[in-house]
């Protein structure tokens, strides 16, 4: 699928009554009302605005932190259409992920976590498959080696936070979670890359258009942090076929 770059994001698919965007780490999709930094920092819809002159709709959301594919709709009429796919699990989404240790080569995950009340738990599924790893001779508390690897993450829900806890409750968190991450596999990384960055990608988005009945498979490019670790790691990247 082709894509076109404007003036600061990345549009990988549009049509009449929608457009998939390459999120940027460090984006909120959408400033709350009242919020305290709406004049401090241009959103996800800021951006699209200002680069395309249009109004868009998110149809699901992503964290500040997470950077890759999302989809938003032209009309809020729309939304609901779109949303169906996600409540009918009509969508299939990949993430890919940085995680301190040797990840198993595949695990289904079933744990719950808290909704977005933060007082009742509810059911969340991941798939975890291994694409690649690598020891480090940087020594990270309390080793003096640091292990690393790059997974794939299939989420079957869509909790809030759900790839982040769910990679903490199998201890093997993510690079840059300043919340449910290793603190000094975090320090390491930013203080011998430079990279602060949460290594969370939405990858791929596929589903069949609503509208036009037309199969989309949506990917987003990985953000520079990612290249640069792919490079110095000797890792593939997964959107290259070897």
């Amino acid at each position: 699928m082709a894509f076109k770059t404007l003036n600061s994001l990345e549009i990988i698919f549009e049509d009449d009554y929608c457009i998939l965007v390459n999120k940027p780490n460090n984006v909120l999709v959408h400033h709350a009302h009242h919020s305290r930094n709406v004049r401090d920092e241009a959103s996800l819809l800021d951006l699209i605005k200002h680069d395309t002159h249009q109004t868009f709709y998110p149809v699901h959301r992503l964290d500040r932190k997470t950077s890759g594919v999302i989809l938003l709709s032209k009309k809020k009429q729309y939304v609901s259409e779109f949303q169906e796919l996600f409540t009918n699990q009509e969508i299939k989404k990949i993430y890919y992920g940085l995680v301190r240790g040797f990840a198993p080569q595949s695990v289904d995950i079933d744990s719950p976590v808290k909704g977005r009340d933060a007082k009742v738990y509810k059911e969340a599924q991941t798939a975890l498959r291994s694409l690649d790893n690598i020891t480090l001779n940087i020594p990270v508390k309390p080793y003096d080696t640091s292990r690393y690897s790059l997974v794939e993450l299939k989420p079957r829900s869509g909790r809030m936070h759900q790839l982040r806890i769910h990679m903490q409750k199998i201890s093997h968190p993510l690079i840059g979670d300043p919340k449910y991450g290793d603190n000094n596999h975090n320090i390491m990384f930013d203080s011998h890359f430079g990279i602060s960055n949460l290594f969370l990608h939405a990858g791929r988005l596929s589903f069949i258009h609503p509208f036009t009945s037309e199969k989309i498979n949506a990917k987003a490019q990985f953000p520079e942090h990612w290249q640069f670790v792919f490079h110095k790691f000797n890792w593939n990247n997964p959107f290259i076929v070897q």
